[in-house]
């Protein structure tokens, strides 16, 4: 008999939980009684949808970092899975190693032959171990790079799936040279001549996100965060205390509609109520349909116009007036 994948509940989503229980166990009890509950049922029903709307239309940005980091979400593996018709990974930095952290390799998304980038997350302790948490070494980034400057050669636009709490800092990282390899990435990416679409799908943290994410159009998934520096680090930096996270998350504005306002990113890409987790194809097939709506754009842009527009892009990030 198949195993039943148990369900990871965050703790603001318990009252929603505790509902559906309800409704589950008055429901087996009808059948084994043989009692008509079936307008009890209705009206329970009725206030676990209100209620679940309720909760999630009202999330605090904390809640949002939560949701981008739960175990059950779908990663980069899973949306390309589900939204191409063909995937070749492709291996190595051609210098060091392998690093599983980063897949790559040649897509066909519809009519588009593309080439797709992505940090890929483990499922179990065995997988992080494999994946290193999603925390990319240096080598990651260089084999990043070379399959995008693959894709350059080639005229086949670039996609890249954002998902990481960070570069590895280890000591190994940092002796092959973490910070370099990210640096030599921003300044390649800003001069490859195809398009280039990033899309958050989950954790965006600090240059190790950065390190994939230079590009023409910015999307995030709805329940994504994106900062300099995730809302532990930045609490234990401002109180010495990681457990004010929360209101660093609220300091920081790391959320969707913060950086939409910012003009950080481009669009906001819906999600599943309730979280990608919820349902993986149908927030695969919101994924799929945004980044199918701007390369059709992106394309009909003539190469020197999109390389100034993004310098463009990048350049007014983080100015301000007076």
């Amino acid at each position: 008999m198949a195993k039943t994948k148990q369900r990871f509940v965050l703790e603001f989503e318990k009252p929603i939980v505790n509902l559906e229980q309800k409704i589950a166990e008055m429901r087996e009890y009808a059948a084994a009684s043989h009692l008509d509950l079936e307008e009890d049922i209705k009206r329970l029903e009725k206030k676990a949808a209100e209620l679940r709307r309720e909760i999630y239309m009202n999330l605090s940005r904390w809640q949002r970092v939560q949701l981008a980091r739960h175990p059950q979400r779908p990663y980069s593996l899973d949306y390309i899975e589900r939204m191409c018709d063909y995937f070749e990974e492709l291996h190595g930095d051609r210098r060091f190693s392998d690093d599983k952290a980063i897949v790559a390799g040649l897509a066909k998304i519809d009519d588009f032959s593309v080439v797709i980038v992505g940090q890929q997350k483990g499922r179990d302790t065995k997988e992080n171990l494999y994946r290193n948490f999603g925390m990319p070494h240096p080598e990651g980034y260089r084999k990043a790079l070379r399959i995008m400057e693959l894709a350059a050669k080639f005229n086949k636009p670039i996609i890249t799936l954002i998902d990481t709490p960070g570069a590895f800092p280890g000591i190994g990282a940092e002796e092959r040279g973490q910070a370099e390899a990210i640096a030599y990435n921003l300044l390649r990416m800003a001069r490859l001549p195809v398009p280039i679409i990033n899309v958050i799908i989950g954790e965006g943290a600090s240059g190790g996100a950065l390190g994939i994410g230079v590009g023409d159009r910015i999307l995030m998934s709805e329940n994504g965060w994106y900062s300099v520096i995730s809302p532990e680090g930045c609490a234990a930096i401002l109180w010495r205390d990681a457990s004010h996270a929360p209101q660093a998350a609220e300091a920081m504005k790391v959320t969707a509609p913060d950086l939409l306002r910012f003009g950080i990113i481009d669009e906001i890409i819906k999600e599943p109520e309730g979280g990608a987790h919820n349902d993986p194809d149908l927030a695969a097939r919101f994924v799929k349909e945004a980044v199918l709506k701007h390369l059709k754009e992106l394309i009909k842009i003539p190469t020197d116009k999109l390389l100034e527009q993004r310098l463009e892009k990048f350049a007014k990030m983080g100015a301000w007036k007076e």
